[in-house]
């Protein structure tokens, strides 16, 4: 039998916290890791002109920042990483409408694609 290594308190901690939310909570704080697992992920050589990638009904935040990122893949994300974070977070910690919340990426992605248009 494979031993599994052993937890971190960081990490026993998280899982007894997780443990104890509702099923909602528990996909919000699944959507959350994985925003912050990909945040930071180079994007590969992609077509650089805007693609047209229609949204989808009932997405997630995190699926919305993705697809924004592949409408618009010239943008660079780290420039938009404060104000994409403040929206995902005001979503997953206030309890914020994912609607909402992607609209208002539609419109930040939206804006830095103009300001590099013209």
């Amino acid at each position: 039998m494979i031993s599994q290594p052993k937890k971190t308190r960081q990490e026993r901690q998280l899982l007894k916290y997780f443990q104890e939310l509702d099923a909602q909570s528990k996909q919000s704080v699944l959507d959350f890791t994985e925003f912050l697992a990909t945040r930071d992920v180079p994007v590969e050589e992609v077509a650089q002109t805007l693609q047209n990638i229609p949204r989808p009904q009932n997405e997630s935040v995190v699926k919305a920042i993705k697809r924004l990122a592949a409408t618009y893949p010239m943008l660079d994300r780290s420039d938009m990483l404060n104000e994409t974070s403040a929206l995902m977070t005001e979503h997953i910690m206030q309890g914020r409408l994912a609607r909402e919340v992607i609209d208002e990426l539609e419109a930040l992605f939206r804006t830095h694609y103009e300001r590099i248009e013209s």
